[in-house]
């Protein structure tokens, strides 16, 4: 007997096909073994998925959680009383003011900072100066007015300049503290002498600063609002920054001293400021504006601390050549020396306001 005929005739060959021998007639061809690796690429999916939809949900309930807090935590933001503002070129200028007589000398804040900031050193130069110190749009009591460039915040002490009549044979010594050093800078080049009877750069070099700029990308609303509030409400962290930047020689802060520091980023438009700046870095001046205020026929001159973390004296040596200045003068503090050390700076700045 043939195979084939043997095979047909066999008992079990009815049921060859069901258990993978020969495909019964019509059945087709075979078909190929399901892949190894199907199963393991499900349950990777699944896992993924599981993901996806877990930051999903977690995404809503603290989109929830932050309005609700947002909400809990709204009311009206106290501001002090009987400020002083100065109105003109489209600003509106909160200022503080010591001294009557003397040389004029007007100081602009650095990042997170305001006039307060200059409420030790005010009075001590006011013995013989007239002093001004202003907040600058977006921090502080001044009314917000983006964008907040460097060019924008020196059109803003160009207005301030302009409405309080400092201005020509009144032209004040402008001093910029930490990144209002690129404020001062940019507003003397552009004003020139008429606006600028000299330019100091205190603890500040101008220059761009490098940072997580992604920051400003991803802080939107609500979190933003929820996490600056969060931030704000944490007395020790201020301490803590304050401690770090102004060193031991500087005065502990108080729950007055706190809201000093912390009211004024409480108000309008400081959120939107601290956006700006995380997408844009701090206020700096360019290689061409540096060459402007090189050129311009004013005494310059550099001042900063000898523990200052931010401001080397390599630093300090190479911004004084950029501007034009003479040597720089170091004088006991880290980088808040307007508190540290207000009567030294004052001796610092002494001469060089009578010589300009």
């Amino acid at each position: 007997m043939s195979d084939p005929q043997e095979r047909a005739g066999h008992p079990l060959s009815a049921f060859s096909g069901w258990h993978g021998g020969d495909q019964p007639a019509g059945a087709g061809p075979p078909q190929p073994p399901l892949p190894r690796g199907r199963p393991r690429r499900g349950r990777v999916w699944r896992f993924t998925r599981w993901v996806l939809l877990t930051l999903f949900v977690g995404a809503i309930a603290a989109t929830a959680a932050s309005f609700g807090y947002n909400q809990s935590t709204n009311g009206p933001v106290l501001r002090p009383s009987r400020l002083l503002m100065a109105r003109g070129g489209g600003f509106d200028t909160r200022y503080r003011e010591w001294g009557t007589a003397g040389t004029p000398i007007v100081l602009v804040p650095g990042a997170f900072e305001t006039a307060d900031t200059f409420a030790a050193l005010g009075p001590v130069l006011a013995a013989g100066h007239r002093v001004f110190a202003i907040d600058l749009t977006g921090t502080g009591y001044s009314t917000p007015s983006p964008p907040y460039s460097a060019a924008h915040l020196a059109a803003q002490l160009l207005a301030f300049l302009a409405a309080k009549g400092l201005t020509g044979a009144s032209a004040p010594v402008l001093i910029g503290h930490s990144s209002g050093a690129a404020v001062v800078g940019l507003a003397a080049a552009t004003g020139g002498s008429r606006f600028a009877r000299g330019v100091v750069f205190l603890d500040g070099d101008a220059t761009p600063l490098g940072g997580p700029g992604f920051l400003g990308w991803l802080l939107v609303n609500p979190y933003r609002t929820t996490l600056l509030r969060i931030a704000l409400r944490q007395g020790w962290l201020i301490e803590k920054l304050y401690r770090s930047q102004c060193g031991p020689a500087c005065p502990p802060l108080d729950s007055a001293g706190l809201q000093t520091w912390r009211l004024p980023l409480e108000q309008p438009g400081f959120s939107s400021e601290l956006v700006y700046t995380l997408r844009h870095g701090i206020p700096a001046m360019t290689a061409k504006e540096f060459s402007q205020l090189h050129a311009l026929t004013v005494p310059k001159l550099v001042i900063y601390g000898n523990d200052d973390p931010q401001m080397s004296a390599a630093d300090a040596a190479q911004t004084a050549t950029r501007i034009g200045a003479p040597a720089p003068v170091a004088i006991p503090g880290r980088h808040l020396t307007m508190i540290s050390s207000p009567r030294q700076l004052t001796a610092a700045l002494h001469g060089f306001a009578a010589s300009s």
